[in-house]
């Protein structure tokens, strides 16, 4: 029998409204303007949907609880009933119509339309001040990243306090959250808007900082242009060029051919339909030397795009001799010779009927690009001066060690042209800081602190641009537009890749970059209160109020090297704006070795030392947040939860980060109320979709343990394991959770168990580990599925099985005809009968809206 609790159970603790968010999160992820994740990137970011249900759902008592204070009652009583009315309604409980009113209101909170809605924004703030009696708490967000959590705290009216070990997460999240509440209300100082409008104009949120960001960027862009401009020379045609498409070379090893191979990974310019282009190679055996013309259709035969590359391999085949080299040869030559470059074709901003103008590459002159180049870097040493010089790990996959292939420094990142644009447009950061506090001090502003802010968003619109402006940025031929660096939380190397103009009014230039973060700022300045963001290490230090709502995203065991791949970012941050935020910036690159991950290679590829360092690190910022939470609220946690990997040593399927952030977790003496499985992530990802990291966000709900909790022998926890997750599941079964979120949303009750002795002691006396509790909970699920199913027909038993793994996306045949060979029935079978497609290797589940109206006795209720 569970012991009484001291505190009343919030929402979450009880039941929240999770398919109307897992909704909204998936559908947050489309191209949505004014997001604030355009800012700037950063990696594994929490959707404000979840963000904010979350949080709102971690401060409002659930209405059963004795104790519910009285005017938050009354609130949900006003709140709008469910549409359609349930058919027992008038049966229902009144504790349980108050919690279907705020699943109702919840489903609306979540909305993208509900981020700028007053009036539902209002209400949320309305019935957190009633939960707490007019006085919330600050919200505490130990590792705040991209600063999603305290940009929803501020919105529902918490005061927020963001930290972070990384300059880059921290300069980002005071960009969200410090700085627009700063200058809410505020005209613009630019003086085209103040002769326009007037300097008493009204300008709501932050409107009149985003005015000046785009002012100030149409200045940098204008000077820019006046300075480098004449190094992005006109197409073939008179046209502006958009982008330059380049494949880099390595000398080939064949003795008798020795060109300067082309390292091509597709000869598609274009793959759309009716727009088609692509590369055709014209060989000159004798010269020993190949040359490329686009050709505008459909290829004549499949073999004409044919490159031999082979991804994942970076084994290529020379056009001249036809003689196969992989990565560990052109590794070895680019840290030696180098590699050169070969341009390939040009992308114009002509739009024909057809689609993009694509122009052979002949007309270029290299030779007359380069001189220019080396004369402007004569011309003006401080250009050269800014070119980062320090040094990075060439490239990675997520915290994996690659190959350097050339790249020692991060200014080896990039083209000489594009350090030079980066190095003008860093440069012009410091001279439009110089013009805002001129401009501002014929204003009520404080000159100093207003052009800081401009300046922090010019900045940051510098890195938007490098993300584009680098040679690791590729064409995207299904797209037609040039993709950044980043499309996966690693440096990835790029072998044909995209240059391009930053002038153009097309893909990748500096407008796009500076209205892109207007319009965040058009977007999140309504009426947010204010907030604190600090650098600091999240193990060792947290300033803020005891009694905080903690609600964080702790780091992901080995999934993601934050330090590592956001120095690619912060080296421009330091040129653009160190000199405004000095302490943030007063490391040469990102802190490394205080960073919770597991890095081998910074423990001297001991991989027990790097475990025990992020074991280690994340018990003693569990056992800090422990002390700054208050007993009034529970902690919430997002997890990426990985579903599996494979553990060696004990020859089995485990998910070692999930067990060792638990062991940290209740090892700070907190115990599990709950969990909810987040669908945050996208299958079709680039990370995703070579492998299962990241494939859930599950968030846990936890209180601290009391200091008088009981020990338990395995009997007392088997014992109480039977009496309560079977009453659990079948709760999780009547509110609708998907069968593919029950594994991990089961892992709540089986843990709260768990969690709420001070250990469970086995027989011989030693302590339970963590594994060994998830192993029972599992097998717990496992039984009281299989005793649930036992009545179920075989093909049923597959589609609950399938589901679970799977969901409606597809997996492959191999799967399916394994899980279908166990309940003595084949996949054939399942396709005939209409419940799923099997078609090239892949089988799918078919939703129960497209099963034959004509079944026999089928009875979708």
């Amino acid at each position: 029998m569970a012991a009484e609790t001291p505190w009343r159970k919030k929402l979450i603790e009880v039941a929240i409204p999770l398919d109307a968010i897992n909704r909204e999160t998936q559908l947050e992820s489309s191209n949505r303007k004014g997001h604030p994740w355009k800012l700037h990137t950063w990696w594994a970011r929490r959707p404000l949907a979840a963000c904010r249900a979350v949080i709102f759902c971690s401060l409002i008592d659930d209405p059963g609880e004795e104790g519910a204070p009285a005017d938050l009652l009354r609130l949900i009583d006003d709140l709008e009933e469910p549409r359609p009315l349930p058919d027992n309604w008038n049966r229902m409980e009144l504790a349980e119509q108050r919690r279907r009113k705020l699943f109702k209101f919840v489903e609306t909170l979540v909305k993208w339309e509900s981020t700028t809605d007053e009036d539902v924004i209002g209400t949320a703030r309305k019935l957190i001040l009633a939960a707490t009696d007019g006085n919330p708490p600050q919200l505490l967000d130990p590792f705040c990243g991209g600063g999603s959590i305290p940009l929803e705290a501020q919105r529902l009216g918490l005061e927020a306090h963001g930290f972070d070990l990384n300059p880059v997460a921290v300069l980002i999240s005071k960009a969200l959250v410090e700085l627009p509440p700063k200058f809410a209300g505020m005209p613009p100082v630019n003086p085209d808007a103040r002769g326009k409008l007037g300097s008493d104009a009204e300008w709501k949120g932050t409107a009149g900082l985003a005015e000046d960001v785009r002012w100030y960027g149409e200045w940098m862009h204008q000077r820019a242009r006046e300075r480098i401009g004449h190094l992005y020379p006109e197409g073939p045609n008179g046209e502006t060029v958009i982008a330059w498409l380049w494949a880099r070379t390595a000398k080939c090893p064949n003795p008798a051919c020795g060109t300067q191979m082309p390292l091509i990974s597709s000869f598609w310019l274009s793959k759309k339909q009716n727009q088609e282009a692509w590369l055709e190679p014209d060989v000159d055996h004798n010269q020993k030397t190949a040359h490329f013309h686009v050709r505008r259709g459909k290829p004549p035969d499949p073999t004409a795009v044919t490159t031999g590359y082979k991804a994942g391999q970076a084994t290529f085949r020379c056009a001249v001799c036809a003689v196969t080299v992989k990565g560990d040869y052109i590794d070895d030559i680019a840290n030696t010779a180098g590699l050169g470059v070969k341009p390939l074709a040009v992308v114009t901003e002509t739009e024909t009927r057809t689609g993009r103008n694509y122009a052979d590459a002949s007309y270029m002159n290299s030779n007359g690009l380069q001189h220019e180049l080396s004369q402007l870097m004569r011309d003006r040493p401080d250009l050269m001066a800014s070119i980062p010089q320090e040094p990075c790990r060439g490239t990675f996959g997520s915290n994996a060690q690659g190959r350097r292939y050339g790249f020692h420094t991060f200014g080896d990142y990039f083209t000489e042209r594009q350090l030079v644009a980066l190095a003008m447009f860093s440069g012009l950061v410091a001279e439009v800081r110089d013009l805002v506090r001129a401009h501002a001090t014929e204003t009520t502003m404080v000159p100093d602190h207003y052009a800081d802010a401009v300046a922090t968003y010019l900045a940051l619109a510098v890195d938007r641009s490098a993300d584009r402006w680098s040679a690791l940025a590729a064409w995207q031929n299904a797209a037609g537009n040039a993709r950044g660096t980043f499309a996966r939380q690693a440096i990835p190397m790029v072998w044909d890749f995209v240059e391009v103009n930053p002038f153009s009014g097309s893909t990748g230039n500096w407008r796009s970059a500076t209205a892109r973060i207007a319009e965040v700022l058009d977007h999140i300045g309504q009426g947010a209160v204010g907030g604190v963001v600090q650098q600091g290490d999240a193990a060792t230090v947290i300033s803020a109020e005891t009694g905080a709502i903690t609600i964080t995203d702790p780091p992901y065991h080995d999934n993601i090297s934050y330090a590592d791949i956001s120095d690619f970012f912060y080296v421009w941050l330091r040129r653009t704006i160190g000199k405004i935020y000095p302490d943030i910036c007063a490391t040469l690159l990102a802190p490394k070795s205080q960073e919770l991950v597991v890095e081998s290679h910074r423990f001297g590829n001991d991989r027990s030392r790097a475990e025990q360092h992020f074991a280690d690190g994340l018990t003693s910022a569990f056992n800090l947040m422990r002390a700054k939470t208050g007993g009034e609220t529970p902690t919430a946690l997002f997890y990426a939860y990985k579903q599996a990997e494979r553990d060696d040593e004990l020859d089995r399927t485990a998910s070692t980060g999930w067990e060792k952030m638990l062991s940290s977790l209740i090892a700070s003496h907190f115990s599990i109320t709950g969990t909810w499985p987040i669908r945050t992530e996208k299958t079709n990802r680039a990370v995703a979709m070579e492998a299962n990291a990241l494939a859930t966000s599950v968030v846990l709900v936890c209180r601290p343990r009391p200091d008088d909790a009981s020990m338990a022998d395995i009997g007392e926890f088997n014992r109480a394991l039977a009496s309560e997750l079977p009453v659990a599941l079948r709760r999780f079964i009547g509110e609708h959770i998907a069968p593919v979120d029950l594994p991990q949303a089961s892992i709540g009750p089986g843990m709260a168990v768990f969690s709420r002795y001070s250990a469970v002691v086995r027989p011989n006396g030693d302590h339970m580990t963590v594994r060994e509790a998830l192993e029972l909970i599992n097998a717990g699920v496992e039984q009281f599925f299989s005793e649930r199913e036992g009545a179920f027909d075989g093909a049923t038993q597959f589609c609950l099985r399938w589901f679970e793994q799977f969901g409606f996306e597809d997996g492959p045949f191999g799967d399916a005809d394994t899980m279908a060979r166990a309940k003595d029935i084949s996949v054939e079978e399942l396709q005939r009968d209409g419940l799923l497609t099997a078609r090239r290797g892949r089988v799918q589940l078919l939703p129960f809206e497209r099963y034959e109206a004509t079944w026999e006795s089928w009875e979708p209720s």
